[in-house]
């Protein structure tokens, strides 16, 4: 498989939440885009939940409740039956990767996760809402913006670099992320090993692993 085939989740999953409809309205996410600059594994534990800074997504995400002020630990609470065994079995078996994410040319962002196969250089969508995700996705989204044309001699007033503004979400990524969110509440949310299997198999696509 080449890796413009890492691609296709994002079609998935925004075909599969136009489908969902009225279900995803209260699944949002932030979406930013960015460059990795780093991946170093690691191991996922209570120190890594209290690293100030480092987002925890994946589906190590969904067991450690780091990163959201604690609505992770919360939703863990009220939890479907099968869901802290089944994430349980799913993340004592996973390695999980650390990546430094370069937003906009101005930001970083730490986040740790399950997910593996991406690169220093690659171009990735971090996706942050009550939970968080990392996805590969095209690498015209990291893009600088177009040089602006030659301005007259006279000086012009100061003004904030054009990498600082974020450039628009397109909606087939932003309905990818929220199809990511509400995929993720629904393995919490699984009350039988069957469902749980269905579920955790729907996140694995519809957030892009």
């Amino acid at each position: 498989m080449t890796r413009s085939a890492c691609f296709h989740p994002v079609a998935a999953a925004a075909l599969l939440a136009l489908a969902l409809g009225p279900t995803l309205a209260a699944a949002q996410s932030r979406v930013q885009y960015g460059r990795i600059t780093n991946v170093t594994p690691t191991t996922v534990d209570s120190a890594t939940a209290q690293n100030v800074g480092t987002v925890v997504g994946g589906t190590v995400g969904l067991v450690s409740g780091s990163g959201q002020s604690g609505s992770n630990r919360a939703l863990r609470t009220i939890g479907g039956a099968a869901a802290g065994r089944g994430i349980g079995t799913i993340t004592g078996r996973s390695q999980a990767f650390e990546y430094t994410v370069l937003i906009g040319g101005t930001s970083t962002i730490r986040i740790v996760s399950d997910q593996a196969g991406k690169r220093v250089g690659d171009c990735v969508a971090v996706e942050q809402g009550q939970f968080a995700n990392i996805r590969l996705v095209a690498d015209s989204r990291c893009a600088p913006p177009p040089a602006p044309r030659p301005a007259a001699p006279a000086p012009a007033p100061a003004a904030a670099p054009a990498s600082a503004v974020p450039a628009p979400v397109p909606p087939a990524d932003q309905s990818a992320a929220n199809a990511c969110e509400q995929a993720k509440q629904q393995v919490l949310s699984a009350e039988t090993d069957e469902a749980f299997s269905l579920a955790e198999r729907r996140m694995r696509l519809l957030c892009g692993e």
